[in-house]
């Protein structure tokens, strides 16, 4: 029995890797495919669309940046997601801090109104966003881009922060209160360092789900210089739609960033769920 089970074990085993790598392939044949297709005129991705270049050429990349204002589109994606990022991690650790420390009764309500944003979509709420942004003034205004950035990535951050500094040590805080520290400076210099693990996985989480975010910045903002870069990705599926060359450049131009990302930052997603982040 103990010989049949081992036998099994390894085939799983072996069906396991098989799975991996099928999907790995399935992830990252495409990438590559997007990525020196971005180097062929036009006339050759049409003749020989699954063929390297025969002659790589930048000309769909100037031309990109020429016609579809990616600078500037470049721009104002760091610009959302980095504000906005860094003010979600703020007001979550902040909320986490208040729910779990504070000890006042009705924090469980309030910890409960926060996990039901979870269950809001961008798409149920869009429409009455930009009926209220348009009366109120913040149509095509970058605030009126960041504030619902903010709102949409608080209900996932304070679940993190709050499961993680309700594992912060009680003795801690209290001795930081008998030395006389307010909580305003237990915040910035206690809460925020022992919550670093936690405080990477939610600012790597919140800037890629911006920097991806399409919908609202399309519905949000008419002009081209406030426009994201999947927005003005989005622009060559129209009016250039002939031309694949062009959207694959833009393509690139957008994925690079994330890859470079992912590549850097992978390991701190893993330590923050790693150390407590989802643990009660």
């Amino acid at each position: 029995m103990s010989g049949r089970t081992q036998t099994i074990s390894r085939s799983w085993t072996i069906v396991s890797y098989i799975l991996l790598i099928l999907f790995t392939l399935v992830t990252i044949l495409p990438v590559v495919w997007m990525l020196y297709s971005s180097f062929k005129p036009m006339g050759e991705i049409m003749l020989h669309p699954l063929r390297l270049p025969t002659a790589p050429t930048w000309e769909n990349y100037q031309k990109a940046f020429k016609y579809g204002n990616l600078v500037v589109s470049f721009l104002n994606s760091i610009f959302y997601s980095g504000l906005s990022t860094v003010s979600t991690v703020l007001l979550a650790l902040a909320a986490g801090f208040a729910l779990t420390k504070f000890g006042f009764k009705s924090s469980s309500v309030y910890f409960s109104l926060f996990t039901l944003g979870l269950l809001i979509t961008v798409n149920s709420v869009i429409t009455p966003l930009f009926i209220m942004e348009t009366s109120v003034g913040l149509y095509n205004t970058r605030l009126g881009v960041i504030l619902p950035y903010i709102a949409f990535g608080l209900p996932m951050a304070v679940l993190l922060s709050t499961s993680y500094i309700r594992g912060v040590p009680d003795a801690l805080i209290e001795a930081a209160v008998i030395d006389g520290a307010s909580y305003i400076q237990i915040f910035w210099k206690i809460i925020l360092i022992v919550s670093t693990p936690v405080l990477a996985t939610m600012a790597i989480l919140n800037f890629l789900g911006n920097w991806n975010e399409f919908l609202m910045v399309f519905t949000l903002t008419s002009g081209e210089n406030m426009r994201s870069l999947p927005v003005s990705i989005n622009s060559f599926a129209g009016r250039l739609n002939e031309d694949y060359g062009l959207q694959f450049a833009a393509l690139v131009v957008g994925t690079i960033p994330m890859f470079i990302l992912y590549l850097v930052a992978h390991e701190s997603v893993i330590k923050g769920f790693g150390e407590g982040a989802l643990k009660e």
